[in-house]
């Protein structure tokens, strides 16, 4: 079935902003650019997450044993700075993400659209701060400068305190993309042009990425981590706005009471 987005009366409002004419195909065109965008951005992430989080940091970065933590960076150098470049990548990824997604779900809600992208724009500079931490290490370990005043000890303890700083900071801003999340999922969910079981997916995400980072700050031993499992959300809504986007469009139909877009 062609999804639809209903047209508002001219008296209307889309969201926030009164409706005076229907919009045009440019403007068509335009929000389904920014869901390929979106959509491509998200993945795109994803990769580079699973590579440089995962695959490289995720290995290399440690908190059992500091002079471990050490050995394993610097005999893998080359590799941990490619992980920390490739986050960087995600960093700005993140950006553009940001403002495709607002371009997306503006027409259900501007005001609230902006707060979802600005949430994720915070999150993405929370973790550039965290990566900067990582991004140091080598140096710290390289003995530049550090080896006369810090014996070998002394700097894996403070390569370890930057990786656990990294870590620390990490979730402390995921607590933003989790209300980045959640407000995404709303406005998914009154879209009416997107499964409103995605809107569903995506506060379940969202509340994941809060859970994980409360329970870090509040338990004592290693926490739960459910984000693993409930980021399902983010991804299908990628595949969502890859796969489906063109058949958005503004078509006619009835206007809904509270100003939402209804599709057909």
């Amino acid at each position: 079935m062609t999804t639809r987005i209903d047209e508002l009366s001219r008296q209307g409002d889309v969201g926030d902003k009164p409706l005076t004419a229907r919009p045009g195909p440019e403007a068509i065109r335009s929000i389904r650019r920014a869901s390929i965008i979106a959509g491509g951005g998200i993945l795109l992430i994803a990769a580079l997450a699973a590579f440089g989080t995962l695959f490289v940091l995720g290995r290399l970065v440690t908190s059992e044993n500091a002079a471990k933590m050490a050995k394993d960076i610097m005999a893998s150098e080359g590799m941990f700075r490619l992980g920390v470049a490739s986050s960087y990548v995600v960093v700005v990824l993140d950006v553009v993400v940001a403002w495709a997604l607002f371009r997306v779900f503006s027409p259900v809600s501007e005001s609230i659209s902006t707060l979802a992208a600005w949430f994720r724009v915070a999150y993405a500079g929370v973790f550039m701060v965290a990566l900067s931490q990582l991004a140091g290490i080598p140096h710290l370990l390289g003995g530049n400068g550090y080896s006369g005043a810090f014996d070998t000890a002394q700097l894996h303890a403070q390569a370890l305190l930057k990786a656990d700083a990294y870590h620390d900071i990490w979730l402390a801003g995921l607590v933003l993309f989790g209300v980045h999340l959640l407000l995404i999922g709303y406005l998914a969910y009154e879209s009416g042009y997107v499964p409103r079981t995605l809107g569903v997916l995506l506060v379940v995400a969202g509340l994941g990425y809060a859970f994980d980072s409360f329970g870090a700050v509040l338990s004592r031993g290693s926490s739960i981590t459910i984000s693993t499992v409930t980021f399902l959300g983010e991804f299908l809504l990628a595949v969502w706005l890859l796969i489906r986007s063109h058949r958005i469009s503004l078509g006619a139909s009835h206007r809904r009471s509270d100003g939402v877009m209804q599709a057909r």
